[in-house]
């Protein structure tokens, strides 16, 4: 009987794999016209799309490769103790945001006039703002730091 458990969890985990898609929606909308992106199993897909030819972003040991490269030509961004190196650095001349306490500082500030967004929850809003007009997007579930990043580059830089 034990053996036969064994088989239908690992079968069943072929078939159904145990990863949450995340969808990401423009400003505080929850409809599925509204989806800017969505994440899932380590890549970041155009709207609603999980086909491969969407693929925008791909995430791997805290590095952010264009499209679906793994390649280390093609690393975007690398991510090192709440900093955002652009490609492959680790030089603080090459800080592109600064992450701390749910904000997104430009470069190496952690200044409150350099916020480009605050981070509650599952909500992102323009600069310090709280206020629903300011909402930039909306996330359906949690996202892992680097998962994050890959989204603000994208609403960033395609929307």
């Amino acid at each position: 009987m034990r053996s036969f458990l064994l088989f239908l969890l690992l079968s069943t985990s072929l078939f159904f794999p145990i990863s949450a898609q995340i969808k990401v929606y423009k400003g505080s909308s929850t409809y599925s016209g509204d989806i800017l992106c969505t994440v899932s199993q380590g890549k970041v897909y155009s709207t609603t799309s999980t086909y491969s030819g969407d693929i925008l972003l791909s995430l791997r040991d805290d590095k952010i490769y264009q499209g679906s490269s793994n390649y280390s030509g093609d690393v975007l961004y690398t991510l090192r103790d709440g900093k955002v190196y652009s490609e492959n650095s680790s030089y603080s001349g090459d800080i592109v945001w600064t992450l701390k306490e749910g904000k997104i500082y430009q470069s190496t500030s952690t200044s409150s006039g350099d916020v480009l967004a605050t981070r509650k929850d599952r909500t992102v809003y323009e600069g310090n703002s709280s206020y629903s007009g300011d909402i930039l997007f909306t996330l359906d579930k949690a996202a892992t730091l680097e998962e994050f990043v890959a989204i603000w580059h994208v609403f960033r830089y395609t929307y």
